[in-house]
């Protein structure tokens, strides 16, 4: 019984710590983003800081990882009537 509250409690343990850890991830996500994308929205007039300048560093960021899932997704082929083949080529 003992070694079952034990389990549990490291289960409970762990995902605290895989939390922290993704809250960490983003947190790392969100600085190199403003980091590539904020001198480029500032070049195009937007104040650092500011929430039209968020906006565009957000905006540049979501532009560019839909460039590279097109570049680089699956691509999918009708072969047939009602059959859709999707691969990566």
């Amino acid at each position: 019984m003992r070694l079952i509250a034990a389990l549990a409690a490291l289960s409970l343990i762990a995902g605290c710590a895989s939390q922290a850890e993704r809250a960490a991830a983003v947190s790392r996500d969100v600085d190199d983003m403003m980091h590539v994308y904020g001198p480029g929205c500032e070049k195009l007039g937007y104040r650092a800081d500011s929430d039209g300048w968020r906006e565009c560093v957000l905006r540049l960021a979501t532009n560019d990882r839909i460039e590279q899932r097109d570049l680089y997704g699956p691509t999918c082929v009708g072969a047939r009537r009602g059959y859709l083949h999707c691969g990566a080529f």
